[in-house]
């Protein structure tokens, strides 16, 4: 299978050119999200619905989703939505395990990563948990190749999982390898659904990782093959517009297997 090639310049991964590229909701700072969170403000701006980022433990009386953050930011603070590019596939099969490619039987090659969705709705004091969003994720394999598109078959590295009562869904999936022109990245979207099961919202963007865990990987089989990674976060357009607030926390090592988990405030749908 080929390397897969972006058929835009990567010029054309910059917001102003690039309308999938776009904030959905209001970007808040720390003082503004600690004011929708009741410590000062009202919930008038919850009201119209947003994407927001657990980013902290639960204020005083409240009650929250999240499992990190900054101190002092017991709320919820706004993740960028970014591009969809062009590799999404509709419809993804429903699986928590995505290695294998269900058409051969293979399993993509590569260090284990399991990724953790915890979903919440947000509200003044604090945060619940939403169930019954549509998460649906995709990424390379360690060579760079995705399944589904640019020629090449299989669903390996691709699927969807609904959040249960407690606002989760986990993946067992691989570490990410890279491609030409970009960063070290992972795909995905958020769809609440309606009772009938069809979507009210959506929320689209990308996962980072730290360039020391993306040294260490890469390093290992497959992934070394292909040589050292030509695109640092820092020098991404896509991880420029607001990337370091989806940077991952990972936990782990090269050996065992990492792990990391994506705390998100969803007020749509």
């Amino acid at each position: 299978m080929n390397e897969p090639q972006d058929p835009r310049p990567a010029s054309l991964y910059l917001p102003e050119d690039d309308n999938d590229d776009e904030m959905i909701g209001t970007l808040l700072g720390r003082r503004q999200a600690l004011r929708l969170l009741g410590l000062g403000g009202s919930a008038a701006a919850l009201a119209a619905g947003g994407v927001l980022a657990q980013r902290g433990g639960p204020p005083t009386g409240g009650t929250s989703a999240g499992s990190s953050g900054p101190t002092g930011l017991p709320g919820c603070v706004v993740r960028p939505a970014m591009t969809e590019g062009p590799y999404f596939v509709e419809g993804e099969p429903r699986r928590s395990d995505i290695r294998k490619d269900s058409r051969t039987g293979r399993v993509s090659a590569g260090v284990p990563l399991k990724l953790d969705f915890v979903t919440s709705r947000v509200a003044v004091g604090g945060c619940t948990p939403r169930a019954g969003v549509l998460i649906d994720v995709w990424h390379c394999d360690a060579l760079g190749t995705y399944s589904g598109v640019a020629g090449n078959a299989g669903d390996f590295l691709r699927g969807s999982q609904v959040t249960n009562a407690q606002g989760r869904a986990s993946f067992t999936t691989i570490y990410p390898g890279w491609y030409q022109g970009r960063a070290v990245h992972i795909h995905f979207k958020l769809r609440p659904l309606n009772a009938a099961g069809q979507a009210t919202g959506e929320f689209t963007s990308q996962l980072f990782f730290p360039e020391s865990i993306n040294a260490a990987v890469f390093a290992r089989s497959p992934y070394r093959q292909k040589g050292k990674a030509d695109t640092p976060n820092a020098q991404d357009g896509i991880y420029r517009n607001g990337g370091s607030q989806l940077l991952l926390s990972v936990k782990g090592d090269p050996v065992g297997g990492y792990t990391a988990t994506f705390d998100v405030g969803l007020n749509i749908g």
